[in-house]
């Protein structure tokens, strides 16, 4: 290898440095951000009077925006190839969850909660393409790894700052209102430095990355999505459907922590933590028994409904607290999470060609979003009935546990040789 080869191996290896730690602040200060938000989100809207059916149906959909515009916002990326321009986009429309300080009409939080979720949307192909093309020089792996590390790091410490703003406040006296607003103004101050490490990057990175994806040509032929991707993803869609979700575990939680609103974002960060531990578990159990292992995550899915619905219920030899049944629901939406993060996604790499590997993403997270959609309508309508009748939770449950059978039906199917 010559002086000038080595030179440039050097310098390329120093741009991949530089991307990875920009990369990895950037999205570090996002999930301070919009996590430490998803942690009292639910708890804020309840407060201003929306229906768990109104919470469950947003959040539901700005899941199904978030994970299915990105078949779109990928393909405009390609296309126009305004990479930076998408990210830069994405992370300046984060500006929708420090507002929320300013609104105390649930119908404007839910837009501002929404476009949060549309702007993942537009950031994270585009993102992930400029991470992949200037991180080759040190191995894309490692490069994904940190900058999955620092995700949770930010999903971590995003949750605890809320938590500590309201607890502030509560110790001043404020109204639980004004809890919640001061801890959502708190958040303009990761925005702020978020801002500041997004435009110092582009102006570091913005030539490099351009000289790699000019270098960067595809030659691979397109293949046919096969009909066992397609099982596999409706499976996921099914088991999506019929999993309470996080969002609504939140809502049921501010009501029983009600005098003590801090304490919800901390149901939050335990199931970012269980996340964070079963993620790597799961992932080195697939790589040993593969896709047959997908069976356990979708058969604890229907334990959080379980949980929730247990002290409506009044079922004889079983007795659980409001609290033990939040805690319950929030261990096993974790596990399931941790497995959805890393497993799910696995299993859609092994089901397609890497031609037609970004549309199967596509089309995946199109419906796995859909899926979100459907659970927060019907679980968030589930509990608002039951309010008024405590049998609508065992409802629940029976749709949660049908669906589950039909998921790993088709589960079953897509993993036949």
């Amino acid at each position: 290898m010559s002086g000038q080869e080595e030179d440039e191996g050097e310098h390329q290896k120093k741009v991949a440095m530089i991307a990875i730690i920009t990369f990895g602040l950037i999205s570090l200060f996002g999930d301070i951000i919009y996590e430490g938000a998803r942690s009292a989100i639910p708890t804020y809207l309840e407060l201003l009077l929306a229906p768990a059916f109104i919470v469950g149906l947003a959040v539901g959909l700005g899941e199904f925006l978030g994970y299915g515009l990105r078949f779109f916002t990928g393909y405009v990326a390609d296309t126009t190839r305004s990479y930076w321009g998408l990210t830069i986009t994405g992370y300046v429309l984060l500006i929708s969850i420090p507002l929320l300080t300013f609104f105390v009409d649930w119908k404007i939080a839910i837009i501002l909660v929404v476009l949060e979720r549309i702007a993942k949307a537009i950031r994270t192909p585009a993102r992930d393409t400029l991470i992949s093309v200037t991180t080759k020089a040190i191995g894309r792996g490692k490069a994904f790894g940190l900058h999955e590390l620092m995700d949770q790091i930010g999903a971590t410490v995003g949750p605890l700052i809320v938590t500590a703003a309201i607890w502030y406040k509560l110790q001043q006296g404020a109204t639980k209102i004004a809890q919640l607003r001061f801890a959502f103004m708190v958040l303009f101050i990761p925005y702020v430095i978020l801002l500041i490490v997004l435009f110092s990057g582009y102006l570091r990175l913005k030539a490099p990355t351009q000289q790699a994806l000019v270098g960067a040509k595809a030659s691979m032929r397109p293949e046919p999505l096969s009909g066992k991707f397609y099982l596999y993803s409706l499976a996921v869609m099914i088991n999506t459907a019929g999993l309470f979700q996080v969002a609504l575990i939140l809502y049921r939680a501010t009501e029983i922590f009600m005098e003590i609103l801090w304490i919800v974002p901390l149901v939050y960060l335990l199931i970012q933590g269980v996340d964070a531990i079963i993620a790597p578990i799961a992932g080195a159990a697939y790589d040993k028994k593969g896709r047959s292992i997908l069976i356990i995550p979708f058969i604890l899915s229907v334990f959080p409904t379980i949980f929730i619905a247990l002290p409506y219920l009044s079922i004889t030899g079983i007795s659980i607290s409001p609290v033990a049944s939040i805690v319950l629901a929030a261990l096993f939406y974790g596990m399931v999470l941790g497995m959805q993060e890393s497993i799910y996604r696995a299993a859609v790499a092994d089901l397609t060609g890497i031609a037609k590997r970004g549309l199967g993403y596509g089309v995946f997270s199109t419906l796995y979003g859909l899926g979100f959609l459907i659970s927060g309508a019907v679980l968030g309508y589930l509990l608002d009935l039951s309010k008024l009748n405590p049998v609508y939770m065992a409802y629940a449950v029976i749709y949660t546990v049908i669906l589950q059978i039909i998921a790993i039906i088709l589960l079953s199917a897509s993993t036949r040789k």
